[in-house]
């Protein structure tokens, strides 16, 4: 039986809005922003209560201190400063969890610090390390990214991510955010591309070349426009064609093999 984990990053704005709900009732597992690019104390316990409820497995959406580039910009800090500040990150989360009786279950960086963690091996230690520190020692990471590789080393949990609402460039990297193709709006394709990374175990990049991944997580850009219609969309589709959504918190870790996929 096939199965795979929908996310969606969420809790990014002033207040728990309308979108993230709905959002919520999709999903399988919610990345909520904690304070460095997005959200707040309220926002985040507001999103662990709702994703509570639902059954949705609650993970820390860490980043840069950057709210004025909402984390999206490269900042300059040492390696020791940075793993501090992912755990500060994770440590207010969990507390904001806690109060209503909710455990934050993974990390998963956002923006710039994602894309650094994939290419970077110092940014990619750091990150590790503030993992390590964390109660599940569960990473979600691009599949094929530097970090994937150092916290295996470290025996931390790696979660590959695809992303059906991204374009890929031949190479596996995503399109960057202001090239075009960066974003697919249409949820139609969403859909079918989401179908594919499970089912095919790829995607065509947008110059048409095969990309291969294995992801166990598919993510859903909450702040993207028609977010909400991509993310049922995209549930529909993979449902359609059998494939059962659950999150990967409640799937237990696969036996580690010599022909994994970095």
């Amino acid at each position: 039986m096939l199965a795979v984990d929908l996310n969606a990053d969420l809790a990014e704005g002033d207040v728990f809005s309308s979108t993230d709900i709905e959002i919520l009732d999709t999903v399988t597992s919610a990345s909520l922003a904690c304070g460095f690019h997005a959200g707040n104390r309220d926002v985040m316990r507001a999103a662990a209560a709702a994703s509570a409820r639902r059954g949705v497995v609650i993970g820390a959406h860490v980043s840069f201190r950057d709210r004025t580039g909402f984390g999206r910009r490269s900042v300059e800090v040492s390696p020791t400063q940075l793993v501090d500040d992912i755990v500060e990150q994770c440590d207010v989360l969990a507390r904001e969890a806690a109060e209503i009786g909710a455990i934050v279950e993974y990390v998963k960086p956002h923006g710039a610090l994602y894309n650094q963690m994939g290419t970077d091996p110092s940014i990619a230690a750091s990150v590790v390390e503030a993992v390590t520190h964390q109660p599940h020692r569960v990473l979600v990471a691009q599949s094929g990214a530097v970090v994937v590789d150092v916290a295996r080393r470290a025996g931390v949990r790696v979660i590959p991510e695809g992303f059906p609402d991204r374009g890929y460039l031949a190479g596996g990297q995503l399109v960057a955010r202001h090239d075009e193709g960066a974003m697919v709006d249409d949820p139609d394709i969403a859909g079918q591309r989401a179908v594919s990374m499970v089912r095919r175990r790829g995607l065509l990049s947008i110059d048409g070349t095969w990309v291969a991944m294995a992801a166990e997580t598919l993510c859903i850009h909450g702040d993207a426009p028609g977010a909400v219609a991509s993310a049922r969309r995209v549930r529909a589709a993979l449902e359609s064609d059998g494939i059962t959504l659950r999150s990967f918190a409640r799937t237990p870790p696969p036996e580690p093999t010599d022909d994994r996929p970095t």
